[in-house]
């Protein structure tokens, strides 16, 4: 195998140049950079040009790289993904084969699984490529296929609840007012409702709903959504009173119509699930990255549109909350793009990827958008996409629409275009062959693509889908912050407000009497209590304190709620806090006690509202001194994890910021040596120039001496019959002339 160059940092292996005048593909690789993606890309190719070809083979490199990506698939295909088989035997591609096909070619599955392994053996092979690079890439990254609304894939619902946006994008008034427009608008849709976000009253009420209750940063799921449709919460909307604006006649339908939805047996599914997390879709709990493979190819066009505008909202504030970078941190890929962006219409799934397209480069999220049909997408929004991949084409018309969207990507982008040039190319395109226009090159390049590690067998139906979902299961346990295992030293100042509280559990069958000035609660079972017993409270203080963080090394200044929590079973000492327990979020509170409950014995000191004065100072003094913050540390970065910050999310943080700086370094070589190689790439041109002239003097001089050689023979042969000196004179001089030729 011939030495694998492409393996570097920051760069994916998309396939080899082509070089169009002689019609063949050079052995030079072509190297993408990563970086370019995050100005976003878009892939263009009629059937069979091999543009899912060319998208697989970009998730597999980014895959390797480190590179998580979220995948809408509305064909079905992208889960080949999952079909990668290291050792490239007969069996691990003969359950995925077509039997059809090969019933066609007249062999047993046996014989046709052998046939697939032998191609795909020999097609990695003639790009360079193995069974260890297949392994490779399966071990860095986890693949899963998420079927939304069905039991075929890991589950995934976004209707338990809309959540409330984070407060940062509350605060942004445009943000809020896109995110409240889209969600209300996939909902409409999903209920077959064409809304317009000024005249329809359906638009207007459910988005004055949930835009009122996420300012009070409270979660609205279905239910609760339409109790209020029902009963509004408010009494106006805008100047008019809600019964005049909306009657309670046609709420009450609107409501019966989301209620059927909801309640239909079909809709089932919707219900269970993960609940949708971009966080969880590109990084496991571990933080490995994650190709998550969210395929919509079984729902009707009503759901496909209800969900990928919830995506695109969940993405939108996913990015809003990263911090910023110039280097690629993820992938959204969207296959067949058609009827989500069009060119006239405005669905609700065009303002958030518009959005997208324009925000995310700034914090690394990249996006890859791929069609058959360029006439049905906004090519003024795609203009923002820095690389297009161009294959064949069906129509003229086509064509004229991609060189009109790359004309408008370059005006945007400040770089020259070569409109003729480019539709000569565009014109000579064969199948897996694609020109690459990326603004950030200086000229195009047309390249033939690399054999796909994963096997490429098509879309992939319910039943293989559960298959591989069975094959690839992921754990269900949500990622959830917990303390850093490995503490790095920190001081810590205690400025505690405390409010103790206390549980009552005196003696007795009753609830105990305690007196007015102490705070009361009571802890709430973990888990039901069985018939056959009853729950036993008691007596505890429950002490709450704010504590102060500070280290300026480790640019720790961090104020925490800290708590404790004692059981009371003698008279508390100085130092009875320091056997507290840290109650922890799992533990809840409730103001009433469980019915039909027994007490223990409550002392004293617990009912004398005197002792708590001293308690609350006691329990500052162990706040101080018990407290710490647990922090992760990395040397080589002088890194220091943030509070509450789990060590997935620390090492993710690492990943990316090790990832800037080998941008940093692979951009300040090529600045530092650009002088070089452009006074280098002169030489060339100067020597090929030169070359050229030669090769047309030397044309010319060969013509003249043919001339000159011929007219000597034909004057010595018919000019007199006998040989003159002239003519031997002449014959001479040719001669000599056609020796400087040949040199």
């Amino acid at each position: 195998m011939a030495e694998q160059s492409f393996e570097k940092l920051g760069v994916f292996y998309l396939g080899r140049v082509r070089d169009m005048d002689r019609n063949v593909t050079t052995p030079e690789y072509l190297l993408y950079d990563s970086r370019d993606l995050t100005t976003h890309a878009l892939c263009v190719g009629m059937t069979g040009s091999g543009k899912t070809g060319l998208c697989v083979a970009l998730l597999e490199e980014a895959a390797i790289d480190g590179i998580p990506a979220l995948v809408v698939d509305p064909k079905g295909d992208i889960g080949n993904l999952l079909l990668t088989f290291p050792a490239l035997r007969a069996e691990d591609f003969r359950p995925w084969v077509d039997e059809a096909e090969a019933a066609r070619q007249g062999q047993t599955v046996e014989q046709y699984a052998q046939q697939v392994a032998d191609q795909w053996r020999a097609g990695l092979a003639e790009w360079d490529q193995d069974g260890a690079r297949i392994e490779r890439f399966r071990t860095a990254v986890d693949l899963t296929i998420y079927t939304p609304g069905s039991s075929a894939g890991t589950g995934v619902t976004i209707l338990k609840s809309f959540a409330a946006p984070p407060p940062a994008l509350l605060a942004d008034a445009d943000a809020l007012r896109e995110r409240v427009s889209a969600a209300t608008a996939g909902l409409l849709a999903l209920l077959g409702i064409d809304a317009d976000p000024v005249r329809s009253r359906e638009f207007i009420l459910v988005s004055h709903l949930l835009a009122r209750a996420w300012r009070a940063q409270q979660n609205v799921d279905l239910p609760q959504l339409i109790g209020q449709i029902q009963s509004p919460p408010m009494t106006t909307i805008g100047v008019m009173d809600v019964d005049t604006f909306y009657p309670a006649k046609d709420r009450l339908a609107l409501s019966m119509t989301l209620n059927s939805l909801l309640a239909s047996p079909a809709f089932a599914a919707w219900l269970a699930g993960e609940t949708l997390d971009i966080q969880r879709l590109l990084y496991t709990a571990e933080g490995k990255p994650r190709i998550s493979i969210l395929s919509i190819a079984h729902l009707s066009d009503a759901e496909r549109m209800f969900f990928v505008t919830i995506l695109l909202n969940e993405l939108l504030t996913w990015v809003r909350g990263q911090s910023g970078t110039s280097s690629l941190r993820a992938l959204f890929y969207m296959d067949e793009v058609f009827g989500f962006f069009p060119p006239v219409a405005n669905p609700p799934s065009k303002q958030p990827m518009l959005t997208l397209l324009k925000q995310a480069r700034a914090f690394g999220l990249g996006l890859v958008l791929a069609t058959q049909n360029p006439v049905d997408l906004d090519y003024k929004g795609l203009a923002n996409c820095g690389t297009w991949f161009l294959g064949r084409l069906q129509t003229e018309r086509d064509k004229a629409r991609v060189l009109d969207g790359l004309e408008g990507a370059a005006a945007q982008a400040g770089s020259v275009f070569d409109r003729p040039s480019i539709d000569k190319i565009l014109s000579a395109l064969g199948g897996r062959t694609f020109l690459m226009n990326n603004v950030h090159d200086k000229t195009p390049v047309v390249f033939q693509t690399r054999w796909a590690m994963s096997y490429l067998r098509g879309p992939l139906t319910r039943d293989q889908v559960r298959r591989l979902s069975a094959e690839h299961a992921v754990a269900d346990t949500p990622v959830q912050p917990t303390a850093a295992e490995t503490p790095a030293a920190a001081s810590a100042e205690a400025a505690p407000e405390v409010a103790p509280e206390v549980t009552p559990s005196p003696s007795g069958s009753g609830v105990p009497g305690v007196p007015a000035g102490i705070p009361q609660a009571y802890v709430q079972a973990s888990q039901p209590v069985p018939e056959e017993c009853r729950l036993l409270y008691r007596p505890a203080l429950w002490g709450r304190g704010r504590v102060h963080f500070v280290r300026a090394a480790y640019r720790v200044d961090h104020w925490e709620t800290r708590q404790l929590l004692r059981v009371v079973q003698q008279e508390p000492d100085g130092h009875w806090w320091d056997q507290a327990q840290s109650p922890g979020a799992a533990w809840t509170t409730r103001e009433t006690p469980e019915a039909d409950c027994t007490w223990d014995s409550l002392l004293p000191s617990l009912a004398d509202p005197r002792k708590y004065a001293r308690w609350q100072q006691q329990l500052k003094d162990a706040l101080y001194r018990t407290q710490r913050l647990d922090l992760l540390h990395c040397p080589v970065l002088k890194e220091f994890s943030r509070p509450g910050e789990t060590e997935a999310a620390f090492r993710l943080r690492l990943e990316q910021r090790v990832r800037e700086q080998r941008d940093a370094a692979v951009e300040k070589l090529r600045s530092r040596y650009a002088s070089k190689l452009a006074a280098l790439e002169e030489r060339i041109r100067r020597a090929e120039q030169m070359v050229q002239q030669q090769q047309t003097e030397y044309r010319d001089t060969s013509v003249d001496t043919a001339i000159s050689v011929g007219s000597s023979i034909f004057g010595a042969l018919f000019g007199r019959k006998v040989l003159s000196r002239k003519n031997v004179e002449r014959a001479s001089s040719t001669a000599r002339r056609a020796g400087r030729v040949a040199r």
